[in-house]
């Protein structure tokens, strides 16, 4: 069975995104951060990544974490990419030289694209120089992204795994207005990979959970 551990509210919403494009059956294992919860051995504590049952899963206490039948992977981006192999027909590599490109788009966006992006999302307003820094890292794969997607829709000739990657990493900096206005053409990709019905399904699921 097709299990995945994580919440919404996690990097697990990779996967989740993937599998609302899918509408794969799997077996959806809520865990959350234990650095979220003040006392994550407390009685009645919720299922954690501290928790005991979830350290069998994955010894590293990290969300996301997928099994199915043998095999367990625990880093977001693989288990899209593999989830995108197995059951995503076009959404995953239809030859060698696409598997390939997917990789590059998943490594790109964990690389060039998600380090800094996290530093503005999760920087305080008054925290100016960190913002400005994190940007000036975003410009040159911003620009790389623009260059590609300028007269296309997608990474590939059609939606596929390879975005829901890039986007995933991208929408923490969506917020940074100085940005979208300096690369149009990744946030315009950005705006339509959101635009997708399995991620406003997903979006809404992660609403509903607590903050």
């Amino acid at each position: 069975m097709l299990t995945l551990y994580g919440v919404y509210r996690s990097r697990a919403s990779r996967a989740l995104w993937l599998l609302a494009e899918t509408g794969t059956p799997f077996e959806h294992v809520p865990v959350i951060q234990a650095y979220r919860l003040a006392d994550p051995a407390a009685a009645g504590a919720p299922r954690n990544t501290a928790s005991a049952d979830f350290l069998a899963v994955n010894p590293m206490g990290q969300i996301p974490a997928l099994t199915d039948e043998d095999l367990l992977l625990t880093e977001s981006l693989a288990i899209t990419l593999y989830l995108a192999k197995a059951y995503g027909g076009s959404l995953g590599p239809g030859n060698l030289a696409e598997d390939a490109l997917m990789t590059n788009w998943a490594l790109f966006a964990a690389t060039a694209i998600e380090p800094a992006a996290l530093t503005i999302l999760q920087a305080r307003p008054e925290e100016t120089e960190a913002i400005r820094a994190a940007a000036a890292k975003l410009d040159r794969p911003l620009a790389r992204l623009d260059r590609h997607l300028t007269g296309r829709d997608w990474l590939l000739d059609r939606f596929s795994a390879a975005d829901i990657c890039v986007a995933e990493c991208l929408r923490y900096a969506q917020g940074h207005a100085g940005l979208v206005a300096a690369h149009p053409a990744a946030f315009a990709w950005l705006a339509r990979c959101q635009a997708r019905p399995a991620f406003a399904a997903m979006w809404a699921a992660r609403a509903l959970e607590p903050a």
